[in-house]
């Protein structure tokens, strides 16, 4: 399989939610509404469509996965610093294990360097995302607005020192919540 990552079109829409509820339907942290999400932070401002990813096989050009960055901030009271989310990151269940999720990963982090991001935060697996960098957001001192494992909360510096001086509480856009 020839593997083809590639910015998400706005006629992948459709193919690519499918996706996502397909990736996160038997998911044991899920409530199975990824993919609205994903429609919904589309609509928004907070949308980059340069960090909307999907993964094809190049040979028939089936849509396999899909990764979503986009903009959040982290604030105290006296500061605000530009971060990202990574929600969702999707692979069809029969992909999945293939490194497919990887591949999407590490484009989707070149890309967000290149736009001058300096950071992405996580609300994930922790067996899963350390491989790719990622650390407790609690060592910078950044905390999720909810209840979380703290093991589960995740950042991930997109350069040397990006969180050094930066902690607070992830203000994430009201369409995470609707």
């Amino acid at each position: 399989m020839n593997l083809k990552i590639r910015q998400e079109q706005i006629d992948d829409y459709e193919i690519t939610e499918g996706v996502v509820k397909a990736a996160f339907a038997h998911a044991e942290h899920s409530d199975k509404k990824e993919h609205e999400l994903v429609n919904r932070i589309r609509k928004s401002s907070e949308f980059i469509p340069r960090l909307s990813l999907v993964a094809t096989d190049s040979s028939t050009n089936k849509i396999l996965g899909h990764i979503l960055l986009s903009k959040i901030i982290i604030k105290t009271d006296n500061q605000k610093v530009d971060s990202l989310a990574l929600a969702p990151v999707s692979v069809l269940p029969e992909y999945q294990n293939k490194g497919i999720g990887g591949l999407l990963m590490t484009e989707a982090v070149k890309e967000a360097k290149e736009l001058g991001y300096k950071s992405v935060i996580v609300l994930g697996h922790p067996e899963y995302y350390p491989k790719f960098g990622f650390k407790k957001a609690s060592i910078w001192g950044i905390k999720s607005p909810f209840e979380v494992p703290d093991e589960a909360f995740m950042a991930l510096e997109l350069s040397e020192n990006a969180l050094h001086n930066v902690s607070g509480v992830v203000e994430y856009p009201s369409v995470f919540f609707e």
